[in-house]
């Protein structure tokens, strides 16, 4: 009997240490290609704005309304995401979102109008829905306590997704039809489907892990948070609305659709640099002292580049990089801090949803000024946006207990 059980033991051992090892392993390299595809998907809309401005006749406001349809329809459904998840599982939810995120990228390339192409990138919005929600928490039930780490190389991997699709879909272009090499980035998120839906290992759907402890004490007001999530949302404001007017920008300083795919990659590289450099610098001056460092900073990154000629705000872009993406790292780490006990994943659900929105809206808006005031007053209007988060920070000082 001792005989039979032993191997019964073993077995469950051996299947608690491959979810701890290999399966959790196979978990995070999964969710990173799901992340790098999704963010990807996401910004190389930039690239392909002058495209369409040119094939369709498009002013400035219609297309920032499409690059707002993708956001908007990703950040809304991302509710519902997680309820289908609860029906079909995390796995085959996120597969089924990827495989739909696809789908909409090859019926853009078939679009004939701004109603089609509208119409095709809301139903690539709804499939991106599923990546933020599902895969981090993919991730956080597979290493439960021990997430942090893993969580921090799956966000980072969504940054490698912005600097290397917007490369090649800008490459691509020049060696064939737009339409073409958007079925070409189709087919590469029908082939990542696929690998999710037989590889990413099973999560079970009722095992969540808190992978941080919440300090009550560190709690702070409504007021707090309401100061916190005005000023995450302006910050998306300034990064969204900026990254659809830089293309324009830079093409009136001569630069060709290559060169905007380039700068949108430094960009994007020096968001990712942004991350980890803003951690570094928020643990030893704070995050009210990272916020004014970076916001200011943005505001004169953004200005410089706008006065510059074309060699010298190339080689300053990712510099504004790490400015544009600095402060959503050092804001993300102080919402459990203002949630109350017992609510810091719907502080969370608040604040993704006030971010997500506002870079849905802003490039709408700032298209609009756009087409009123042209590409400069815009971009300058960006700059003033970010040091309107200055006062805002300096208000959140007193909230914080060890900003004091």
């Amino acid at each position: 009997m001792r005989f039979i059980r032993f191997p019964a033991f073993a077995a469950r051992q051996s299947g608690t240490s491959a979810a701890a090892g290999a399966s959790r392993s196979r978990v995070l390299w999964l969710a990173c290609v799901a992340h790098a595809l999704h963010d990807g998907y996401t910004d190389l809309i930039y690239v392909l704005l002058p495209v369409w401005q040119a094939d369709f006749g498009l002013d400035y406001a219609a297309l920032a309304l499409l690059r707002g349809v993708y956001v908007g329809t990703m950040a809304s459904l991302q509710m519902l995401a997680g309820r289908l998840a609860r029906t079909l599982g995390n796995r085959m939810t996120l597969a089924l979102g990827t495989l739909l995120a696809a789908a909409g990228y090859a019926l853009a390339g078939m679009s004939g109008g701004l109603v089609g192409l509208g119409a095709a990138l809301a139903i690539a919005g709804a499939g991106s829905s599923t990546q933020h929600p599902l895969a981090s928490s993919a991730v956080s039930k597979s290493f439960g306590r021990d997430a942090r780490g893993p969580l921090s190389v799956y966000n980072f991997s969504g940054d490698i997704g912005k600097a290397a699709l917007p490369a090649a879909i800008a490459l691509l272009v020049t060696l064939m039809p737009w339409r073409h090499a958007l079925w070409v980035v189709s087919l590469a998120g029908c082939g990542v489907a696929a690998a999710l839906a037989l590889l990413m290992p099973s999560i079970p759907r009722g095992e969540a892990v808190e992978a941080r402890t919440h300090d009550a004490a560190g709690q702070g007001s409504g007021k707090g948070f309401a100061l916190l999530l005005t000023t995450g949302v302006l910050d998306s404001a300034v990064r969204m609305g900026l990254l659809t007017l830089l293309p324009f920008l830079l093409k009136e300083k001569g630069a060709s659709l290559t060169m905007v795919g380039t700068a949108l990659s430094l960009v994007f590289i020096g968001g990712a640099a942004g991350k980890f450099a803003c951690g570094w610098l928020g643990a030893r001056i704070g995050v009210i002292g990272t916020t004014l460092a970076t916001e200011t900073g943005t505001a004169v990154c953004i200005l410089a580049v706008l006065l510059c000629p074309l060699t010298p705000a190339m080689a300053l872009l990712p510099l504004l990089g790490v400015m544009l993406n600095g402060t959503s790292s050092a804001l993300y780490g102080t919402v459990p801090e203002l949630a109350r006990a017992g609510h810091t994943e719907r502080a969370f659900a608040t604040f993704y949803t006030g971010t997500i929105g506002s870079g849905a809206l802003a490039p709408v808006v700032y298209g609009f000024l756009g087409d009123r005031i042209g590409v400069h007053g815009a971009v300058v209007a960006t700059a003033l946006t970010a040091l309107t988060i200055v006062p805002l920070a300096l208000a959140l000082r007193p909230l914080l207990p060890q900003q004091r």
